[in-house]
């Protein structure tokens, strides 16, 4: 059976933590950014943890 190949656009967008923890990037900040407040984009910058219901299907995108 062939090696099991990493998804390329899921390994571009999230990150493995020594902890096991998947990082991630919150979505609606690229574009149409006049009309949301200050306090909103700050929100959007900071980054997050992938949850736990979502973890079997993006190790299976990362082989982990």
């Amino acid at each position: 059976m062939p090696k099991m190949k990493t998804h390329s656009g899921a390994a571009k967008r999230l990150k493995v933590l020594s902890s096991g923890k998947v990082k991630r990037k919150k979505a609606n900040r690229r574009h149409i950014l006049t009309k949301k407040n200050r306090k909103r984009k700050l929100h959007l910058q900071d980054t997050e943890y992938v949850q736990s219901c979502d973890m079997k299907r993006i190790s299976r995108c990362l082989v982990i």
